[in-house]
């Protein structure tokens, strides 16, 4: 497995470039949201690994299509230039604070035959330029209400459907321990779609450690069943981000946890 770390979350008194470089010379890749606001030039010279970053600006599943789709384009561009191989999507627009701009509480069928159809056509956008997508589950009770398609669940039932090599399951298991918790049954049944795991710690959202998930016991069982792709810490500093960044290390590596 290959760790990375969200830089959006940890050394937040510290520019974004520099806690980039922090966290490259800490020995992990790295993962950003929204490209906007960012100097990519700047963070191509850091020298990082970019794991993932947010694959698009605006627009929505299931209204807004278009706009989304352009975006999409948009962000490709952004992680060709990172070399950074996977874009994460979620259910719908977020702004401000993670909440939904449109909220959606009541999802019908002929929003999840939009939503189908609209990743289909974002995993043949992938496909044309070698990229992945990646949709992630989210939860409504604490972070994110009015998000559509937020359970992994939903989610991987939509991965599924559209069945695109292009397409894949971000899986957060901090929102998947509060929407629905079994989290090692949900590993291993959604494996084969898994495109990149992230973690942190119910409640609080900060490092493996803090909270109660067994996180230890999360590494054993990707180990064995094989999951050799990436784990990116997307949680806050509990007290200090270094320390944050070996604990996060230790609960993945240390076999004797």
């Amino acid at each position: 497995m290959r760790l990375a770390v969200c830089a959006e979350m940890v050394f937040t008194d510290l520019p974004l470039v520099e806690r980039v470089e922090r966290i490259h010379a800490a020995g992990f890749d790295v993962e950003i949201w929204d490209h906007t606001s960012k100097d990519i030039e700047a963070l191509k010279n850091t020298g990082a690994t970019f794991s993932s970053m947010t694959g698009y600006i605006s627009g929505s599943l299931t209204f807004d299509q278009d706009e989304l789709l352009k975006t999409a384009e948009q962000s490709i561009e952004v992680a060709k230039a990172l070399n950074c191989p996977r874009l994460n999507l979620h259910g719908t627009e977020l702004g401000e604070g993670g909440l939904p701009r449109v909220p959606q509480y009541e999802v019908s069928g002929e929003m999840w035959l939009s939503a189908a159809n609209t990743l289909t056509e974002l995993a043949k956008l992938g496909e044309r330029n070698d990229v992945m997508f990646v949709l992630e589950n989210l939860n409504t009770a604490v972070d994110h209400p009015g998000v559509p398609f937020a359970r992994a669940a939903d989610t991987h039932a939509l991965v599924k459907a559209v069945g695109h090599p292009n397409l894949k399951l971000m899986l957060d298991l901090y929102h998947a321990q509060i929407g629905e918790g079994n989290l090692i049954a949900l590993l291993e049944k959604t494996l084969p779609e898994i495109g990149e795991i992230q973690v942190a710690d119910v409640p609080g959202r900060c490092e493996p450690g803090t909270g109660e998930i067994n996180y230890p016991a999360i590494a054993r069982a990707l180990r064995r069943i094989g999951y050799t792709g990436t784990v990116g810490l997307e949680a806050f500093a509990h007290s200090d981000s270094d320390l944050a960044l070996r604990r996060f290390r230790d609960a993945f590596t240390n076999e004797e946890i």
